[in-house]
């Protein structure tokens, strides 16, 4: 079950736009750029990570560039729905680190998850050696994807809600 959300302001907002676009900007800019004193604005910064809201910085690296330019999302439908079942799958999934996401879904398959590897070559040695083997696996659907259209790390936080 998912936390109520923060309740945000304009200027939480102009941080969390920066910050999602330059983790690393410093302080000092980003105060100058949100309008607060550095010292006002890292107090804003450490209440949203406290708060979870910043939840972890990290480097956004071009996958092609480390030798993984190919994407594919397979759709997994499992055997059985029992706790059991669910929770062996899940805790599988996360030891792999080619597994870039996990979705539980609603509707015709159980989870989608998104896979990096090298090529094609390297997906069917994935496939058979772990996907495959994955607990309580009873279909799998893989699909490549040929090229991103849109891939973004930054949320919309001024888009309306609904």
């Amino acid at each position: 079950m998912s936390e109520a959300p923060l309740d945000l302001d304009q200027v939480d907002h102009a941080i969390l736009e920066i910050l999602q676009q330059d983790g690393r900007r410093a302080n000092v800019d980003l105060a100058d750029a949100v309008h607060l004193s550095p010292s006002a604005c890292l107090r804003r910064i450490r209440r949203l990570e406290e708060a979870g809201v910043i939840d972890r910085y990290a480097a956004l690296l071009d996958p092609s560039r480390v030798g993984l330019g190919t994407d594919v999302f397979v759709e997994i439908t499992l055997a059985g729905q029992d706790e059991a079942t669910l929770d062996a799958f899940e805790v599988a999934v996360v030891e792999r680190p080619e597994i870039m996401s996990c979705h539980l879904m609603a509707g015709e398959f159980d989870y989608l998850v998104h896979v990096v590897v090298c090529d094609v070559a390297d997906y069917e040695v994935l496939h058979r050696t772990h996907l495959a083997q994955l607990p309580g696996v009873a279909r799998m659907v893989s699909s490549f994807a040929l090229r991103p259209i849109c891939d973004r790390t930054a949320f919309p936080l001024d888009a309306p809600a609904g």
